[in-house]
């Protein structure tokens, strides 16, 4: 039985919220402290949820808040030039779930209070002090919260993550900058169909949008990554005419860039990954979600990874007697798998910004990687059939001989 009853959560985008859902079903107290004034309407686009994040959502009562705000993806086709190739996929598992970043994190806000989690705003973190007894943050306005451990889901510029180890590496830059917008013009492909798109000079995908038009994201090849500030800095009047150059001789992007306004384009910033994290934890600390693992957007796996981190972090804590042994646990739970899917994403990204001869060879190699290379089995199976078993026990770590 643990000692651990009470938590600090640091951060409450996607797996600050769950993080606390999973330990108040675990039996421990835990508040969520997070960084802006609220919950951060506007800030992000799109993301997807795979059938394993869904999964893991259903252990506290959050499955339906989400797929009930989201569209379903049934279908995955990719698209080199004129050609388009169905993408093989798991006949046996439920489907993708796309769902707007700022209402997602407004469901699980919901569903943590309704279940009794406090939820505090404006809480920048800048420190903490540990003790024999306990830990204490410290926030930018003076205030203090005390706890058994903190917990960082505080992303992928985690506060926590550097306290843990103030020499970690930081996120990578994947050499892509990401925007979307839903476009007046209609595709011609079944509704809850995703389609990948090579264009001649970048990367776009597409899916037909609940409502009429069509929704896309875009991913421009970038020299030097800019912040989210100072992406939405430039007017996108000013973006959408790169968008219009970049996509101008494909179909059917250019119809896409064309029938989109600037009032809708939402630039979301340059893409980065974490490499692997160093150290999980330390002392009474520990980091969850984008914190400790973040693969590229391109694995379809960020959030989905972030909540069944959460959970089986609950897990560690519910069943082990300290926090040192649930967490080293927790990380041998998690990193093999997280890092495996990170490494799968990064070889995806290679492809969304081919060389010229890579361009011309596509359209040749692509049927054939997608009768061989792309067993669905190897790469997807594993992921997306990932389901967390809540009531078994929890092993420790062996001690080291």
């Amino acid at each position: 039985m643990t000692r651990v009853k009470t938590a600090i959560v640091i951060g409450g985008g996607i797996a600050g919220p769950v993080t606390a859902l999973a330990l108040r079903r675990a039996g421990i107290a835990a508040t969520v402290q997070e960084a802006y004034p609220g919950t951060a309407d506007g800030i992000g686009g799109t993301l997807a949820l795979a059938p394993n994040g869904v999964a893991a959502l259903r252990l506290v009562d959050a499955d339906t808040a989400v797929t009930d705000i989201a569209t379903p993806i049934r279908r995955m086709e990719m698209a080199v030039g004129r050609r388009h190739l169905d993408m093989p996929g798991l006949d046996d598992v439920p489907p993708l779930q796309v769902v707007h970043r700022h209402e997602l994190h407004q469901a699980l806000h919901d569903r943590a209070r309704a279940e009794g989690v406090i939820i505090e705003y404006g809480k920048r973190l800048v420190d903490v002090r540990e003790t024999a007894t306990g830990i204490t943050a410290r926030f930018a306005d003076g205030d203090t919260a005390t706890a058994d451990v903190l917990i960082g889901a505080d992303g992928i510029r985690s506060t926590v993550r550097a306290l843990i180890d103030p020499d970690t590496a930081g996120p990578r830059f994947t050499g892509l900058l990401g925007f979307e917008a839903v476009a007046r013009h209609e595709v011609d492909v079944e509704p809850g169909t995703m389609t990948f798109a090579f264009g001649r000079r970048a990367y776009y995908l597409y899916w037909p949008e609940p409502g009429g038009g069509t929704r896309w994201g875009a991913n421009l090849p970038q020299v030097r990554p800019m912040s989210l500030a100072e992406a939405r800095a430039v007017p996108p009047a000013e973006w959408l005419r790169t968008l219009r150059d970049a996509y101008a001789d494909d179909d059917p992007g250019r119809q896409l860039m064309l029938t989109s306004s600037d009032d809708d384009l939402r630039a979301v910033g340059s893409m980065h990954i974490m490499p692997p994290v160093r150290h999980w934890h330390r002392g009474r600390m520990v980091l969850v979600g984008d914190a400790a693992h973040a693969p590229s957007n391109s694995s379809g796996q960020g959030a989905s990874l972030a909540i069944e981190s959460a959970v089986q972090l609950a897990r560690c804590l519910r069943d082990l007697p300290d926090a040192p042994s649930a967490f080293a646990a927790y990380e041998r739970l998690r990193r093999d798998r997280v890092e495996k899917i990170a490494a799968r994403a990064a070889r995806i990204n290679q492809a969304k910004a081919p060389g010229p001869v890579a361009r011309a060879l596509m359209p040749l190699l692509m049927p054939l990687l997608m009768k061989t290379a792309m067993n669905p089995e190897k790469t997807l199976g594993p992921e997306q059939r990932y389901v967390i078993d809540w009531d078994a026990p929890v092993s420790p770590v062996p001690a080291a001989r």
